[in-house]
């Protein structure tokens, strides 16, 4: 196995074959939207706008999002090791 081969983790021309296909449906949709490469640029830049005109009250709904996310994930995280630790 090359390393080009490992590195992108099938052969190139396979790579390059889901690329085109993916590339075309990706085209396709966007087109169906009305969408344009410029119009995502735009829309986060508008996002990181909102952010920071949002002030510290980002940053206030951030840390009470991360506490919520936290208060679930870290026992499920420590479950789902212990869980492992018996195998």
């Amino acid at each position: 196995m090359s390393a080009l081969t490992r590195f992108l983790g099938d052969t190139p021309l396979r790579i390059l074959l889901k690329l085109v296909v993916v590339s075309f449906i990706v085209g396709l949709v966007m087109s169906a939207f009305g969408w344009s490469p410029l119009d995502l640029l735009y829309g986060i830049r508008d996002f990181f706008l909102r952010i920071w005109n949002m002030g510290f009250a980002a940053i206030e709904n951030f840390i009470g999002y991360f506490l919520l996310g936290a208060a679930v994930v870290v026992p499920a995280f420590i479950v789902i090791r212990l869980l492992s630790l018996r195998r």
